[in-house]
């Protein structure tokens, strides 16, 4: 999506010859549009891409982006947003934003915005600092001497935000999903994990199972369970869902799994069929404290009957697991 590419984006712009500042939300009160870390980029041309807060500012925001990128320094604004322009946006009362400019080849060097885009291309979790006193920039991570526990702080909880003089931008790696078994209820799932800002992948050796006119423009692996799941390296921004109800595969992937850092590892059966399960995978070698991380029945406990509403409380329960820990 656009919207998470902007990084991206204005590196590109600015290669290109359009030039590129970018806008960041660095602090909110109130009922604000956006959150922290929220951006949007605005060439040269005035094209933009992105958005700090949802319509209401966005036309001062292009202003103030000419502006910074005629004197090529760095600048941060506020701006109080109106009841009236609350309601304009859905809001149901107003906020006040702070916004940092930050003209790309001047006050955001282009090497760091390459390291940036570097680092988001190879799934490294990095945050991108800017003192707002003195406008020094650099990247980092947890073990920042001066910063790292704020850092990892906020990696943790994957939200931006000002620490004494300095704003932290978080970039994570994307989320991802990897859902094992291409079944009915892939569809849905995979669908509204997309829209959730999740990067889906399907893995199931059955080609029937896994055609692609059943998940158009999706990433469908049609390799071994296990085999696949070592490949893909599950991380702590990964969830991995099982659907087969095959231990022949479930079995496998759900071994790398629960060994893996993923953040979230369900899998779908009735009661019955997880105790049986258990059981397997005890003789397999997993230990207790493996099999505890393992979410089954999967999803959260709504009632659900249609395969969209089983998708919905699979994506509910990842996302507690994702915000709540």
């Amino acid at each position: 999506m656009d919207h998470d590419s902007i990084p991206e984006i204005a590196l590109d712009w600015h290669r290109s010859g359009r030039g590129a500042t970018i806008a960041t939300v660095i602090q909110t009160w109130g009922s604000a549009p956006r959150p922290a870390g929220s951006q949007l980029v605005v060439a040269g041309d005035g094209a933009i891409m992105g958005s700090v807060s949802g319509g209401c500012v966005e036309g001062a925001v292009i202003h103030e982006a000419a502006d910074a990128r005629n004197e090529g320094r760095a600048r941060v604004i506020e701006f109080g947003v109106s009841d009236a322009d609350a309601f304009a946006v859905g809001l149901a009362c107003g906020g006040t934003i702070r916004i940092l400019i930050e003209p790309v080849g001047t006050a955001l060097p282009e090497d760091h915005l390459a390291a940036l885009v570097a680092a988001r291309a190879a799934r490294r979790a990095v945050a991108h600092l800017v003192n707002l006193s003195t406008w020094e920039t650099r990247l980092s991570g947890p073990g920042d001497a001066e910063l790292g526990a704020a850092i990892a702080a906020r990696m943790a909880s994957d939200q931006a935000g000002v620490e004494g003089d300095w704003f932290i931008a978080v970039h994570n790696p994307p989320l991802r999903l990897i859902v094992v078994g291409a079944v009915h209820i892939a569809q849905p799932l995979v669908a509204m994990a997309r829209m959730a800002g999740y990067d889906p992948v399907i893995i199931d050796p059955r080609a029937t199972f896994g055609a692609a006119e059943r998940f158009r423009g999706e990433t469908i692996l049609e390799l071994w369970p296990d085999e696949a799941m070592e490949a893909q390296a599950p991380d702590p921004r990964t969830a991995i869902v099982t659907l087969t109800h095959d231990p022949k595969l479930d079995d496998p992937a759900l071994q790398v799994a629960l060994r893996s850092q993923a953040f979230y590892v369900g899998s779908l059966g009735s009661t019955r069929t997880h105790a049986k399960r258990l059981e397997r995978l005890r003789a397999s070698g997993l230990t207790e404290a493996d099999l505890a991380r393992l979410h089954a029945p999967v999803g959260l406990a709504i009632g659900a009957r249609t395969p969209s509403e089983i998708a919905i409380s699979i994506l509910a329960e990842m996302t507690a697991r994702l915000r709540q820990g």
